[in-house]
Parts: structure tokens; C-alpha cells; sequence
């Protein structure tokens, strides 16, 4: 997720509007403080909690068991993650949020992870979809989307990925065209969307350009370095907030996953999906500027390994406690060496959310890389160490081994970003 600052010229690119066409009048309605008392919510500008509270980890942690089983999306835990005030963690203080940085972020997320990792990622995804409307957003964007994501009335998903376009994004199938009255017509569909069926607003990625094609004469020009080669994303790229009730946005969730299967993670596809201007996220075209800024930001997928590997460290002291196996200096040593890659993990995906190194970008690709492959290592040899306790079938650790591997698969996929980390040397 790029700094406000570093996209001040695309937001300054697009004019303020107001939302006042029959698309916008009906799904960007100002939202009122009656509006959030109706909803459960006391004040909107209560200030919004940065850590869970242990009541609602041990909701989370109950839900996460049922999802597993079922195979379900987990509503229950969106509704608790609603509740909770987290879905407002990296809204501005101005519009109801909690302003949180990266690194209260990513600390955030890895407390979620270590009892319930679908709702971490549902959570996480959540957060960058919000900080792109922060970064990117036009001022009647911030205004009437923002204080629904921060109260929890709406839940945020990215709808980036495509079967066949590969982990990069750079042969998207999903069109948008431009209709005379001004609008969009969006065509395509999307895979492995988290919270598919779940999310009230999805930022879904389309091309709306050939690349050597030129915007309108009425739109925002790209800039040259949005056209450049970043290694996520192509030219002519652009991004569309469109709610997840609005005619031609279909969610599919039937697809099974072995893990994280409470995340709702499915299909969107966009049919002769109709939306205006307003709709439309920063300039025509710059998409693949934006993502390539996403990773600056320090927020790192890496928490939700984090959280997993200390989940299967806790789940080992809670069986060396009740064994008795404490009175053994292998079985301690054994513990220390566990806790010493959790916390190795963990610092690297603090770091990255600091953004203090040389090249923030890249410490946010590491950190990732190095999380999850940590969180792969201890959940196998923690399983190694329950022995046949952890051969049952109910025993969480085996949901750990499954939710851990996910992570390596989520964009960026660990094979893109080792990709990402070497573009510079063929260069």
C-alpha cells in the first residue's frame, strides 16, 4: 500500500464530483449518525479499537473451528469483525477510523491469525481495499465510502485475480468499456476473491486500455511511470469500486478450499455490469502504478503466518504443560528453538511495517517469503512433536498446516515475489 503522499499527483489528476446520478444517489448515500445507531454502532466518531479484545478473539477462535468443518464462508465471524470496530483500523480519525499505521496493522492481523486466519485475511484484504480509497479516492469518495467501511456497514474485497491471467495480473480478461452516456460496461470474471458473497463493495480490476491506447480527451492523462513495467499489472489498467448488490456483479462461492475455508475466497464475475464514472478509482489507466505502490506501504500478508505459527507454538506448550514435559531439557530446548523462528518471523513483518529499511517495497516482499515459509516449518514440526494427539482429525493443528500453506498462494504468491525481488537483475 503506496503513501498518501507518493499518490498526490493521481488523486490531484481527478476533479472532485459529487455523486449525484441514480447509481451513486442509491449505494453512496451519506451515512448519518442515526444510521450507525441503527446499526448497533453508539457514536460514529468513537474512536475505533487497534487491538482485538480478548472477547472477540474468543469468538473468533470458536467460529473458526465451526467454518473449518463446514467448509462455509464464516458470516458468523464477519459479523463479530463488524462488531468489533477492526474493519475501521486504517480509516482516517476524520472519517470514524483509527488511523492505524502498518505496523499497528500487521499486529492486528497476526492477533486475528493466531485464533481464526480466514477471518484474518478477510480482515486484512479488508484494510488494503480501504487504503486504496484512502490513496486514491476523490473527495466525494472519502466521504460517503469511508465512514461505511469504518463503522463495519460495509465490508471491503479485492477482485483482482483471473484463471488464466496469471499471479502478475498482466492478461486480464475482465473489460471495461466506455458507454456514450459517460459511464462504464464492465465484462469478465474474477477467481480467488476473498469474502466473494460476503463483501458490500468490491475494487475490481479491469483493463480499460490497450496499452498503446490513449485516455480520452476528458480524461485524466496517465503518468509516464504508470506505463512502465512495475512486474504486477499491465498499461491500461483501472480500477472500478462497484457494491457487491449492484446488477451485473455475481459472486460464485462453490469453489472448495483445503484451507482458510471459512474465507469465503470464490468467483465475482461482472456481466454487462453497468456503473458511472464516479465509480472509478484514481485515473484511467494506472492501475499497475497503484499496485506496484501497494507493497510500500509495510502492511504484510506475513502477520497471518505469524499468527498461525504462534497459534501451533501455543497448541505445543499447551501439550508439553499437560504432559508433563517441561521436566525435560530436549523438550524445552526443542520449545526455545520453535519460539526462536516465531519471533525471527515476526520481527522481519515488524520491520517491513516500520518501513525504515533501504527499500521498504522489497523488506514487505521478504517479509512475506520469510513469514510464511516459517509458519509452514513450525506447524510441521509442531506437529511432529504432538505425535499421535496430533494425528486426529479435530486437532487443530492440522487447520493450521492448511491455513499456513494458503498463505503462500495468496497475491502476491510467494513465487511472484521472489520474482518482484529479482526484476531489477535482468535488467
Amino acid at each position: 500500500m503506496g503513501s498518501a503522499d507518493s499518490l498526490t499527483a493521481v488523486r490531484g489528476s481527478i476533479p472532485p464530483q459529487a455523486l449525484t446520478d441514480s447509481y451513486a444517489a442509491t449505494t453512496y448515500a451519506a451515512y448519518t449518525p442515526a444510521d450507525f445507531h441503527r446499526a448497533g454502532r453508539a457514536d460514529p466518531v468513537r474512536p475505533a479499537p487497534v487491538t482485538p479484545s480478548p472477547e472477540v478473539l474468543s469468538r473468533l477462535a470458536a467460529c473458526a473451528e465451526v467454518a473449518d468443518r463446514s467448509g462455509e464462508p464464516d458470516r458468523e465471524a464477519v459479523a463479530v469483525l463488524r462488531e468489533s470496530g477492526l474493519l475501521a483500523l486504517v480509516v482516517p480519525k476524520s472519517h470514524g477510523g483509527a488511523g492505524a499505521d502498518a505496523v499497528a496493522l500487521n499486529s492486528c492481523v497476526e492477533q486475528v491469525a493466531s485464533v481464526n486466519a480466514s477471518a484474518a485475511i478477510m480482515l486484512f484484504q479488508h484494510c488494503a481495499v480501504t487504503s486504496r480509497i484512502v490513496e486514491n479516492g476523490s473527495p466525494a469518495q472519502h466521504r460517503e465510502v469511508l465512514p461505511r467501511l469504518a463503522g463495519g456497514q460495509w465490508l471491503a474485497a479485492s477482485a483482482w485475480s483471473e484463471s488464466g491471467a496469471g499471479a502478475d495480473k498482466k492478461n486480464l480478461s475482465t473489460r471495461a468499456h466506455r458507454t456514450p452516456d459517460g459511464g462504464w460496461l464492465l465484462d469478465g470474471a474474477k477467481s480467488f476473491t476473498t469474502s466473494a458473497g460476503l463483501a458490500d463493495v468490491y475494487l475490481v480490476l479491469a483493463q480499460s486500455q490497450e496499452p498503446e491506447e490513449k485516455p480520452r480527451g476528458d480524461e485524466p492523462a496517465a503518468s509516464d511511470s504508470s506505463s512502465k513495467d512495475t512486474g504486477y499489472g499491465a498499461a491500461g489498467q483501472t480500477f472500478f469500486l462497484i457494491p457487491g448488490e449492484h446488477p451485473g456483479l455475481l459472486p460464485d462461492t462453490k469453489l472448495r478450499l483445503s484451507g482458510m475455508r471459512g474465507s469465503a475466497t470464490g468467483f465475482v464475475s461482472v456481466r454487462e455490469c453497468r456503473v458511472p464514472d464516479t465509480a472509478r478509482l484514481g485515473a484511467t489507466g494506472v492501475a499497475a502504478s497503484i499496485i506496484a505502490r501497494v507493497r510500500n506501504s509495510g502492511a504484510s500478508l506475513g502477520a497471518v503466518a505469524v499468527g498461525i505459527a504462534q497459534a501451533a507454538l501455543d497448541a505445543a506448550h499447551e501439550h508439553a504443560s499437560r504432559r508433563g514435559l517441561y521436566a525435560h531439557q530436549a523438550v524445552r530446548h526443542r520449545l526455545v528453538d520453535l519460539a526462536t523462528q516465531v519471533e525471527t518471523a515476526r520481527a522481519v513483518v515488524e520491520r517491513a511495517g516500520r518501513r525504515t529499511s533501504a527499500d521498504p517495497g522489497l523488506t514487505t516482499l521478504h517479509s512475506k517469503l520469510a513469514a510464511s515459509a516459517t509458519a509452514e516449518r513450525v506447524v510441521a514440526d509442531v506437529a511432529q512433536f504432538l505425535g499421535s494427539a496430533g494425528y486426529v482429525e479435530t486437532h487443530p493443528i492440522n487447520r493450521f498446516g492448511r491455513d499456513a500453506r494458503a498463505v503462500a498462494l495468496m497475491g502476491p504468491t510467494n513465487d511472484l515475489c521472489k520474482e518482484l525481488v529479482s526484476l531489477s537483475w535482468n535488467r
